[in-house]
């Protein structure tokens, strides 16, 4: 069985966060994005047996957390990681004195929609056009919320 474990991302990290994130997403975050969220957000590396597998990322704004990022390398989907990335940010914002999680999600993202709407996340809105869509375009947003508990 493999070894999971989280430790907080630091600047010198982007290197391999940025080769994770531009191999998930047609429309991945910038260093700066990343540059700028570490000065202000929660950022955290996820490790399969000592291999940067995924990251995460959360804002918390008094008492709401928002999770503004959560990737798995391709290559590791599909076997839970994401679910145990998921379940560390929640704790990680229960730890810090959030009561709820919001998110938004491409309505595209079905894989992400199920992973959420399983972990306890209930669809509250949509955002029009939220996103860009590969190929061009705009892609709906579904607004997320989550009640966390201690």
């Amino acid at each position: 069985m493999s070894q999971l474990s989280f430790r907080p991302m630091i600047l010198a990290d982007l290197d391999a966060v940025l080769a994770i994130e531009n191999a998930a997403y047609s429309h991945p975050w910038s260093r700066g994005i990343f540059t700028d969220g570490l000065k202000s957000y929660d950022c955290w590396l996820m490790f399969e047996d000592g291999v940067q597998v995924g990251h995460g990322v959360i804002q918390l704004i008094l008492d709401e957390a928002h999770l503004l990022n959560i990737t798995v390398t391709p290559t590791a989907q599909g076997r839970g990681l994401g679910r145990a990335l998921l379940e560390h940010l929640m704790r990680r914002a229960s730890e810090l004195k959030a009561g709820e999680c919001f998110l938004e999600v491409r309505q595209s993202n079905q894989a992400a929609f199920r992973l959420y709407d399983a972990y306890g996340f209930n669809e509250i809105g949509r955002r029009r056009d939220y996103y860009p869509a590969p190929g061009g375009g705009r892609e709906d947003a579904l607004v997320m919320a989550c009640t966390l508990f201690d």
